[in-house]
């Protein structure tokens, strides 16, 4: 069992549930599923190929390719071509990528503060963007050119509102700025 997973269950619930004053422990909020999207634009095979590599490696499964749903000639953009790529992580994988990006990823960023709170949705949602996914422990340079890609990477809550949100997220160790 993931780490964080088993601590959650254990303790993290409990005191969540009491600081937000739900009475009911089915109601206090939890981690649904992380979503990690990569929008490379136009690139070389090779070079969308290492990139989606690097994806896997940083997800621990397969992604799904995101294709242009129409042509645009002024970017040299042809329907149907792969511009991206997404990963929905659920369950253990989903517990240890988080655990993963608290504790290793986002303290190895030059001059970080703490994450932005600007990135609520307003329906218990939260999304963060990363301009490189080279910040990973795993992620080694492996020499592709393009290999700076960025990320966003959206937290699914089951919370109804942005305060419900930002309390789990920070219960579970994000290190948000500001107070």
């Amino acid at each position: 069992m993931a780490r964080l997973k088993e601590k959650y269950a254990t303790e993290l619930a409990a005191k969540l549930q009491e600081k937000l004053g739900v009475k009911n422990k089915m109601l206090v909020p939890r981690l649904q599923k992380v979503v990690i999207n990569m929008g490379f634009g136009i690139v070389e095979k090779d070079v969308q190929k290492g990139i989606i590599d690097d994806l896997i490696k940083l997800s621990g499964q397969k992604p799904v390719l995101c294709k242009a749903r129409k042509s645009i000639s002024n970017f040299k953009l042809r329907e149907g071509m792969v511009i991206g790529a997404k990963v929905t992580l659920r369950g253990e994988r989903m517990f240890e990528f988080y655990d993963r990006l608290v504790n290793s990823a986002l303290p190895r960023i030059r001059d970080f503060r703490g994450v932005p709170n600007r990135g609520f949705d307003g329906r218990g949602n939260y999304t963060l963007g990363l301009k490189e996914h080279t910040v990973f422990p795993e992620m080694v340079d492996t020499g592709v050119q393009g290999n700076d890609v960025g990320m966003d990477i959206t937290f699914v809550t089951s919370a109804k509102d942005n305060k419900g949100a930002r309390e789990l997220l920070a219960i579970l160790g994000m290190p948000f700025a500001g107070k």
